[in-house]
Order: C-alpha cells, then sequence, then structure tokens
C-alpha cells in the first residue's frame, strides 16, 4: 500500500465507506495519515460523585439509585437515573435512548463519563458514555483515544481502523522540512511524529508531534502566499478612476462625519484604486467601526466611472441586509446607480432578471452571497470585487469572483481583529489597512462576567429587555465530546428556556446541523422581531445584523478563546439603545478569571487580540481549538503564534537562499506549496 493509492486499498473500506471518506476530504491513503483527529478523549481514573466538576467532562462511578424514568415527547425522550456512590447522588440524563431502561436497571457498579451542567435542580450529568460492566473502562485507562471530524454515517471506530493501517505505508521520507531544520527546532523523526498525532504515547509526544506539523503547515501556507504575492505584483492596473465629486457630496450630506481612522483607509483605498497596479487589500476593523461605508465609497468609485463593482457576503441574510442598506443610500442621496441582489434562494424568474440587469452593466454594485460566481452570472465590466469576512467562505471562491473580470481591484473586509504583527504574516499577499477608531455616537457595551448562580437574574433582565421591546442572544457552546448532539443539547436548551420565559416570549433556536434555508429562515424572524430570544451555537458569529438585540448572554464563556467571545459579543451594540453582554463562566480557575475580566474592561478587539495572545500559550492542545481565522488544519493562529514567527523566518531565509525552490532538498516543499497554492485559490476568498 503506497501514499498515492485511493482509500479503497485499504482493508475494510468498501464503495460504500470510501463514498463517506470523500465527504470529508478523503481520497487517497497520504489524505488519511494527514486527517488528524480534532481532539483526544483521555481517560482518567473515576472521581467520587462530590467531585464532579461543573462544565467538565468527568468520570464517576456508582449505582442506580431508584427507578430509571423515561420522559418526554416521542421525538424527544429523555431517560433519567441518579447514580449514587459513598460521597453522593448526581442526576444523570440521556436523550432519546429509551432502552438503557432495561439495559441499566441488572444492578451491579456501572461506570459514566460525560459532561456535567448545572441546572435549575443542581448538577446534571448529559448523556454520558457508559461502561458496564465496569471492567469495559479499565481496558481504556490511561489511554488518549482520537475523536476524528466524522459525517453522517462514518464511525469514529472505522476511521481509526483506517488509519492504524494507513500509518503502516508512513515513512520518513515523506518528512517535506529540510533535515537542518528538523535539527533546529529539535522536531520528532517524521513517522514517529505523525503515528503520535493520532495515538500518542502521551501528552507529551502529542505536543511535540503537534508543534512539528503546525510548524510544517504554516511554513508551507506562507511560502505560497509569498509566492503567489510575486506572481500577482506584476498586475497592472487596466481602469481608470476619476475623482467623483459626487463622493464628496456625499461625505457632506451625512448625518455624522466619518472617522480620522474611516477617511485614512478611504484615501490608502482610493490610492491603491488610482495607481498602477490592482489592488488587493485587507480591511481590518472592529464590528462596528465602520468598515461597511469605506467599502460602499470604494463601490461608488467603480460605479460613477462606469464599471461595476461586487459584493460578497457569507449569508444569504447579511447579503440582503447590505443590499437594502446600500439601495437606501442610493436613492436617499440621490446617486444615479442601481444596486443588485444576487442570492441562492432567489426564484428561476428573478435570478434572469438579474443576470439581465449585470450583463447589460444596468446594474452598477451587486450584492450577493456565492450565487455571484456562479457560471450564468456574467459581469459586463468588473472592476472592483469586495468580500466580508473573508474566513467565512468555503469551496471554489476565491479567484472565482475576481475572474469574472479581467484582474479587478479586491478588497477584503474583516471584523476579526488581529495582532499587526501575525496579520502581517498571515494575510502576506494583501496589503493591510486598520480602521482602529470608533463612532463617537456608538455607547459601549456594558459587559460582567458572572458564575451560573447568576442564571436567575439573567433570565429576569432578559425578561425585561424584551417588555421594552428588546431582543436577546443566549450562546451555547457546540459539544465538542459528541458534536451530533449539537443540536439536541441547543434544543434542550431553548425547550427549557421557553419555559422559564413564560408564553408570551417566543425562543428560537438555531445551531450548525440546520439547512442553510433553516437558519436563514430564524435570522430573518429574529431580525422582524418574530422571535424575541434566539438561542445559538456560535453560527451567529457572522452574518446577521440586528440593531434591536441588546442583550448577549454567553453560556461556558471559559470554553471560547478571547477573540472568539468578542466577535460573539460584537452581535449587540449595533442600535441606539444600550447593550448588554453578560459572560456567564463555570470556571472557578483564576487563569479564566483573568482571561474573561479583559473582556469585563475592554471592548477593544485589537487590545483584546494582543491579550489573547499573551495568555493562550500552549493552551487546551489536546482539542486541537480554532481560533477561526483561515483554514488551517492543526494550527491556531494565536495558540501557536510563536510557532508562526517562527516558520516566518524560516520561509524568508528559503525563498533568499532558494527563490524558485529549485534545490533538492526543497523538492518535497516545493511540491506541497504548488499544491497549496491551487488550495488558496479555490478554497480562499480573496
Amino acid at each position: 500500500m503506497r501514499e498515492r493509492q485511493g482509500i479503497g486499498a485499504i482493508k475494510g473500506v468498501g464503495e460504500k465507506t470510501e463514498k463517506l471518506f470523500r465527504h470529508v476530504g478523503v481520497k487517497t491513503v497520504g489524505d488519511l495519515i494527514r486527517y488528524y483527529p480534532r481532539g483526544f478523549e483521555i481517560f482518567e481514573d473515576p472521581v467520587p460523585v462530590s467531585e464532579a466538576v461543573e462544565g467538565r467532562v468527568c468520570t464517576v462511578a456508582g449505582s442506580v439509585f431508584g427507578r430509571i424514568q423515561v420522559s418526554g415527547s416521542q421525538r424527544v425522550q429523555i431517560t433519567t437515573l441518579y447514580l449514587k456512590d459513598l460521597t453522593g447522588t448526581i442526576k444523570v440524563i440521556w436523550f432519546r435512548m429509551p432502552f438503557l431502561r432495561n439495559t441499566l436497571s441488572k444492578g451491579g457498579i456501572l461506570i459514566l463519563r460525560g459532561r456535567v451542567v448545572r441546572r435549575r435542580d443542581g448538577l446534571v450529568m448529559e448523556h454520558p458514555e457508559v461502561y458496564y460492566p465496569a471492567s469495559k473502562y479499565e481496558e481504556k485507562l490511561h489511554t488518549m483515544q482520537p475523536v476524528y471530524p466524522l459525517t453522517a454515517g462514518l464511525t469514529n471506530n472505522a476511521v481509526i481502523k483506517a488509519v492504524r493501517q494507513a500509518l503502516e505505508c508512513a515513512d520518513d521520507k515523506m518528512d517535506i522540512l529540510p533535515p537542518e531544520m528538523s535539527v533546529k527546532y529539535h522536531f520528532p523523526p517524521y513517522k514517529e511524529a505523525v503515528r503520535n498525532m493520532h495515538f500518542p504515547e502521551d501528552k507529551e509526544h502529542f505536543a511535540a508531534a503537534r508543534e512539528r506539523f503546525v510548524f510544517e503547515e504554516f511554513l508551507v501556507f506562507i511560502l505560497s502566499l509569498r509566492r503567489m504575492k510575486e506572481a500577482g505584483n506584476r498586475a497592472e492596473n487596466r481602469f481608470h478612476f476619476a475623482d467623483q465629486e459626487k463622493i464628496g457630496q456625499f461625505l457632506d450630506a451625512l448625518p455624522y462625519r466619518l472617522t480620522g481612522a474611516q477617511m485614512k483607509v478611504w484615501e490608502e483605498i482610493k490610492a491603491d484604486m488610482q495607481g498602477s497596479f490592482v489592488m488587493s487589500r485587507l480591511v481590518q476593523g472592529d464590528v462596528g467601526s465602520g468598515k461597511t461605508v469605506v467599502a460602499f465609497l470604494a463601490l461608488l468609485l467603480a460605479g460613477l466611472n462606469g464599471y461595476q463593482g461586487a459584493l460578497m457576503a457569507p449569508t444569504e441574510v447579511l447579503a440582503r441586509q447590505h443590499y437594502e442598506n446600500i439601495s437606501g443610500m442610493l436613492e436617499k442621496y440621490e446617486i444615479p446607480l442601481k444596486a443588485e441582489l444576487l442570492t441562492g434562494s432567489m426564484t428561476a424568474a428573478q435570478k434572469r432578471g438579474a443576470y439581465e440587469r449585470i450583463r447589460s452593466g444596468e446594474a452598477s454594485i451587486v450584492i450577493g452571497t456565492h450565487a455571484l460566481i456562479q457560471e450564468k452570472a456574467v459581469y459586463r465590466d468588473l472592476a472592483l470585487v469586495v468580500t466580508d469576512e473573508q474566513h467565512r467562505f468555503g469551496v471554489r471562491q476565491r479567484e472565482a469572483l475576481a475572474g469574472k473580470g479581467t484582474m479587478p481591484h479586491i478588497l477584503v473586509m474583516s471584523a476579526t481583529p488581529i495582532p499587526r504583527t501575525l496579520a502581517i504574516i498571515l494575510y502576506g499577499d494583501l496589503d493591510i489597512s486598520v480602521i482602529d477608531e470608533m463612532p463617537k455616537d456608538r455607547l459601549p457595551i456594558r459587559n460582567c462576567v458572572v458564575d451560573t448562580s447568576y442564571r436567575e437574574k439573567a433570565y429576569s433582565f432578559m425578561r425585561k429587555q424584551v417588555s421594552m421591546g428588546r431582543q436577546c442572544y443566549v450562546i451555547c457552546p457546540m459539544v465538542e465530546e459528541s458534536e451530533s448532539l449539537e443540536a439536541e443539547n441547543v434544543l434542550d436548551y431553548s425547550q427549557m428556556l421557553a419555559e422559564e420565559l413564560g408564553s408570551g416570549i417566543r425562543v428560537g433556536c438555531l445551531h450548525g446541523k440546520m439547512k442553510q434555508q433553516e437558519k436563514d429562515e430564524i435570522m430573518e424572524a429574529f431580525g422582524k422581531n418574530e422571535i424575541q430570544v434566539l438561542v445559538s451555537t456560535t453560527v451567529v458569529e457572522v452574518g446577521i445584523d440586528v440593531p434591536n438585540a441588546t442583550v448577549i448572554m454567553i453560556e461556558n464563556a471559559e470554553r471560547f478563546g478571547l477573540a472568539q467571545l468578542h466577535q460573539l459579543r460584537g452581535r449587540v451594540g449595533r442600535g441606539k439603545h444600550q447593550s448588554y453582554c453578560i459572560f456567564m463562566s463555570a470556571s472557578k480557575s483564576e487563569e479564566t478569571k483573568e482571561r474573561l475580566e479583559i473582556l469585563n474592561h475592554s471592548n477593544d478587539g485589537f487590545f483584546i487580540a494582543g491579550e489573547d495572545l499573551r495568555l493562550r500559550g500552549p493552551g487546551d492542545l489536546f482539542g486541537i481549538r480554532q481560533s477561526g481565522i483561515l483554514d488551517f488544519k492543526i494550527a491556531d493562529v494565536f495558540q501557536d503564534a510563536k510557532v508562526l514567527k517562527s516558520a516566518a523566518e524560516e520561509a524568508g531565509k528559503i525563498l533568499a537562499d532558494d527563490p524558485g525552490l529549485e534545490k533538492p532538498v526543497h523538492a518535497g516543499l516545493k511540491k506541497h506549496i504548488d499544491s497549496r497554492i491551487q488550495e488558496i485559490m479555490l478554497e480562499t476568498t480573496l
């Protein structure tokens, strides 16, 4: 069996399983070797029931106390038992597993492993794994079991079996790092490292292996970007953008003055568009800093000069909001340009009309989702492409929209604050502008960090806000141990919250397992205040703008990075009313308190990103945590900032010594870089 062979070469992988692996991007044996776990289950000794800690995965041993109950509707049956040991009793619940009543009624000691949460009636262990008889747990004790990203029909055990076979063909010859680099950074040999990525001997061996592959991932990415930038720098600007009087009149007529930072960035964009070469610029700005109006000025400059501009948003709801805002401004300020909306959910007749207006040039500003890059969307003369929340796009978007014109200018907007030192490395193919000043009329969000005993007061506060006509978000973390339970947990929470808040308040529910259309319908209903409280996972982090929402409560805040918490907080504070953010934490650790206090005392995203960088350290390496920035398999730009900087230094030395990567020692690296460039061009929006 060789690395390049199809996944079907592995024993036990038939046609059906091969299709499932393709769903998760695994086509070859080599792909499977690099299909790293998303985390590990670390099996430790059971703790006494009295020491089960809220917010953590715990293992407890005991006997069933009293009768096992099955309640709830046919759709969501809940099995409840009480587990008792010498130190106390804990309530345990399972969703949709009524058969456990018969299985566990036989008596004897059983071991349960699951997350402990606080409910109204005290601590509850939710949906734990069952080890019965207890000897079954001893087989896994003190081991680290990999947990892989899955798709419906593909089990974790099936992946483990396939990976064990694939690793037999792993060879040190597959190592793409130059030998002197591995020596310099004390990296373990390739074969040993890749085995410890999947089946580590212990935490230390995993950490060493992970650092090696994080370094490799960053090195390939940075070299790819720098080579792309060299190739792209030669693109000449074929467009002529004359200054437009209407833009000055529009700025004078606005009811507010742009901030100094907004004006500075607008001047940088205009200079790029009027310069000799095609613009590739990233505009970083905190939530609410006014990036959209700056992008609108660039779209006006293109449209008023007779060209077209396109703005691509990550969701239909956000695309529609951009369209309504831009259409409203064109009409209000009597700007002679027409905006067009193009989204996937439009009817065939609506799309035909939009395509015709885009093709003829009647539409100067085109706003939409991925529909903008479909084959039928043909532009008359596309001169500017603006993408919103760049790192949220999925497959085949980079160049696809840019390819609709002849080397159009590219403007990327991101509300994710990244410290400038990291941004320069990560966005090496883009020039960077920062809007680091907030509009003066914006009320700062009031924050509070509380423990779970505050929950009843928080619900009462939300009731009061809703009675004043406002709306609220409640964010639940994803279930890391079993993503299939993400939907149930959010549904369970929203059901409980609906009972808690009363019949006069409509509670909605949003999670990642929903189809995009369902998500859009829920977000639209929330936008119209048909839903007053929205319980959601982090899918609301991007793509919804509801000025009427004034409260966001984030459950288990300790399970998020600071940068992500700040992004979530940005869902409120978008209107004229005072807004509030409640960080609910179950953790008692001093480190967690220190982290959350930074958010409590600052609304400045760039300061928070810097502090996130300072405090992350090695972080939770065993739940390979993602910061949500760019699409790395295992690397995290905050957690692995030091490795990122080392990789950037080495990339610079390699290109200085061997610009074309022609030396034999760089052959493996070059092959991966060429492949990575293809991925970047297809999978990341510029």
